[in-house]
């Protein structure tokens, strides 16, 4: 049960639009206009430094765990060198987008007109990017839902893992600023190769200097709050101000002090460049021992212990990512992607599972926040009560946990070159993604449509939906003599889109590499600090390629397999039938879409259209994985998809599996919404015949299951060996929503009644009032399985 405090804050959490704070982006401009000419890692770190010493200081009423983004509770903030344009274009309509909203004063919205956005005028990142892009390439990729990357050059990277085991919760910053110390004075400047590293050490400990000044404005405003405190308010605030002291300058002594270091790096690592997924982690593996420690002398009881953890978890809800109402089409939800990871094996492949693994599920399943993201590792001989403790989790209808293959996980990271004893040591990262704490990599670099590239094949290189050329193909469906002409075309469009995707990245590649330093996050891992370059600058000890992940595969494998069957088999469609069909959105062809509607569909393991899905998969795993990146990385392949397969779908005319215009495309590796006929299982044997193990960016699976279907012990321990079946196949994710339509359509009606209801969208949960009703209707769409 919540204690009085976390429920209030609950409550704020889930009743309140979140408010924009413009102090970081003032700070941060401020700070520059005194920086001009010195070099771009040592004025970002100063605008860090000037923002730990300057930004507001706020302890709002009952926090155990403190910092503040800014002024407001529910907060976001904004990032000016990375883009404020689209800033500029939306904030007079920021609280009636439809996805997303936020709140902001007229009085800030005038700030920024007038002292923020002027400075930046050709400065920022997005600037820079649509300045240097090929013009036809951008016709393609910029803004299109055929091939997206602007969260790349819209926004920080973020994509990494603090290294809490061998560097913060070792060293502490104050350990960090002294390594660099040492270090410059090993440094001559008297030695070209030495001054980059210079300025690398030099920047490491401005950021870790405003960390630890930060911590200590904390404890100041701690202990002045508790002169006019009472009771034992007053003595968590004294407390408070003295875990401030220590961390994070100082390695954390107790359990309390670990959570507050871990929420001090959140934030630092938000106020440096509001990043999507700043994972923490492997959190039970690097705050058992200090819970272990505090329960053995007596100072932390279990409930204790669950509500300092709801305490953080609440802090990562609070945190808004800011972002452009198109990058919010494709990250619906307020999701910041903060994912942390539970269960799993340990460095020498036994099994990792602790006390604070249970007690990271009993407050996900008790608190029901969307923040922290959180993944499971399941492996074959995990213990029984905690494959009892995920599917009991499963079984409230959160969405959460993500649960993962612990075997194809390790593979996925030995497939990346990291070795065997740090790959049985993964987290997750971001949506789905197998990652390491000491790994650089781009793990959601693109998003590419998988059916525009089938759409421009059939249509002569037009969409459909505009007539638009965007395609390379001249021919539509009527001109193919064959199958496989069709086939080879379908890949030759795929092909160009990932060359596109790959052009783009390089770009964004190079010009974070210049204009975009992260010192910050550079001095919470161990490579960059002994190598003395920065993340930017390939720092880390294992740097990966950037992902391209896409969505669609569904749809383009029922659909090419209904062309196969129907026109070119059987012959029982004409060619020009479907053609016209399609061109009218079935209008008239009501007939012939419900005999397509019928034929068998990925999802269902039926062999003769999952084998089409297994060749488009390996293809693109072959496409992708040809090319190289700015630092000589191989890209990698993914099938993850967030809320993109609706802003995919929005530009899409019919498709010939049956799907009408502008309707939602499939996500990662599920099958398409109500498609899934058979059984779960079914589902997941299709899925996992696409060879997951190579997509090491990651393969996402959902499926919906009725309440009643996990609603007691033999329903859930059914699951549990569903799960063990399908990663016994080589399966690596799933994830299930267990809300019944009756909730979803309640909710859609009166969400006032609702606003905690928490569901699966993709990679992530998100509160379902919070999506806009496109979205809400793509899940409700989905078959809800009723038997195993």
């Amino acid at each position: 049960m919540l204690s009085d405090r976390i429920r209030q804050a609950k409550d704020n959490y889930i009743n309140t639009m979140p408010h924009i704070s413009i102090e970081r982006a003032r700070i941060w401009t401020e700070s520059h206009q005194r920086t001009e000419g010195m070099a771009t890692p040592i004025r970002r770190a100063m605008a860090f430094k000037d923002t730990c010493e300057e930004l507001g200081v706020y302890i709002f009423e009952g926090e155990l765990i403190v910092g503040a983004l800014g002024e407001y509770r529910k907060c976001g903030v904004l990032t000016p060198e990375f883009s404020w344009s689209w800033v500029d274009r939306e904030m007079d309509r920021f609280a009636e987008r439809p996805q997303d909203p936020y709140a902001i004063e007229p009085e800030q919205k005038d700030y920024l007109r007038k002292h923020v956005f002027p400075y930046w005028a050709g400065k920022s990142l997005e600037e820079a990017f649509l300045n240097q892009v090929d013009p036809e390439a951008a016709k393609v990729t910029v803004d299109t839902s055929i091939v997206d990357n602007d969260s790349k050059w819209r926004q920080s990277v973020g994509e990494i893992t603090p290294d809490y085991q061998e560097v913060l919760f070792v060293k502490g910053f104050g350990g960090i600023i002294r390594e660099a110390k040492a270090k410059l004075e090993s440094l001559s400047a008297t030695r070209a190769e030495d001054l980059d590293k210079m300025t690398f050490y030099r920047s490491i400990i401005l950021t870790a200097e405003g960390i630890i000044r930060l911590a200590n404005r904390y404890a100041d405003q701690a202990e002045t709050l508790a002169k006019d405190a009472g009771g034992a308010r007053r003595e968590e605030l004294l407390t408070i101000a003295a875990n401030c002291r220590r961390v994070p300058e100082h390695p954390p002594t107790t359990f309390w002090e670990a959570l507050q270091f871990v929420w001090f790096t959140q934030l630092g690592g938000i106020l440096a460049e509001n990043p999507l997924a700043l994972n923490p982690g492997r959190f039970d593996q690097y705050t058992f021992p200090y819970y272990e420690k505090d329960v053995a002398a007596g100072r932390l009881t279990e409930d204790w212990a669950l509500e300092l953890i709801e305490s953080l978890w609440l802090k990562m809800s609070e945190w808004v990512w800011t972002i452009s109402s198109n990058t919010a089409d494709f990250f619906a939800g307020y999701n910041q992607f903060q994912n942390l990871t539970v269960g799993g094996k340990d460095r020498q492949g036994q099994d990792a599972t602790n006390a604070v693994s249970y007690l990271a599920l009993k407050a996900t399943g008790e608190l029901q926040t969307h923040q922290p993201g959180l993944s499971v590792r399941l492996h074959q001989d995990a213990p029984q009560a905690f494959v009892n403790a995920v599917t009991d989790l499963v079984a409230l209808g959160t969405g959460f946990p993500a649960i993962h293959n612990d075997e194809v996980g390790y593979k996925m990271l030995l497939n990346n070159g990291i070795s065997p004893t740090d790959a049985r040591d993964w987290n997750n990262c971001g949506c789905v993604v197998p990652h390491f704490r000491k790994v650089s990599e781009w793990t959601s670099a693109v998003n590419l449509n998988i059916p525009a590239a089938l759409e421009f094949a059939l249509t002569g290189g037009k969409l459909r939906l505009t007539g638009e050329k965007k395609g390379i193909s001249d021919k539509s469906l009527p001109d193919y003599a064959s199958y496989a002409d069709l086939e080879a075309a379908f890949f030759a469009e795929f092909d160009r889109l990932v060359a596109l995707s790959v052009s783009n990245t390089l770009l964004a590649q190079k010009l974070h590499r210049d204009q975009a330093p992260r010192p910050f996050l550079s001095a919470t891992l161990g490579a960059c600090l002994e190598n003395g370059r920065d993340l930017v600058d390939c720092g880390a000890e294992y740097n990966v390629g950037p992902v391209i992940t896409s969505m669609g595969i569904a749809v383009c494998a029922n659909a090419l397999y209904a062309i196969k069957h129907l026109v070119f088999d059987e012959k029982t469609v004409s060619a020009e039938d479907l053609h016209q069909a399609l061109e009218a959105d079935w209008a008239g062809y009501e007939v012939l879409r419900q005999k397509i509607l019928n034929l068998p569909k990925y999802g269902n393991n039926i062999d003769e259209v999952d084998r089409i899905a297994v060749k488009i998969a390996n293809h693109q795993y072959e496409a992708i994985n040809s090319y190289k990146d700015i630092n000589g990385n191989a890209f990698k392949s993914a099938f993850m998809g967030i809320s993109n397969y609706l802003p995919t779908g929005k530009i899409l005319g019919a498709t010939p599996d049956g799907r009408h215009a502008r309707a939602p495309i499939s996500e990662g590796v599920s099958p398409y919404a109500g498609t899934d006929q058979s059984t779960p299982l079914a589902a997941m044997r299709s899925a996992a015949k696409l060879n997951q193990d190579v997509h090491s960016g990651g393969t996402l699976m959902n499926l919906r299951m009725s309440p009643s279907l996990v609603n007691n012990p033999r329903g859930r321990a059914n699951l549990g060996h569903m799960i063990k079946s399908f990663f016994n196949l080589g399966g690596f994710h799933v994830q299930f929503n267990t809300v019944s339509n009756e909730t979803l359509y309640a909710a859609q009606k009166n969400p006032e009644n609702y606003r905690d209801l928490l569901v699966r969208v993709a990679g992530y949960s998100t509160q379902f009032v919070n999506l806009s009703r496109s979205m809400q209707d793509a899940i409700i769409d989905r078959n809800s399985h009723d038997s195993f």
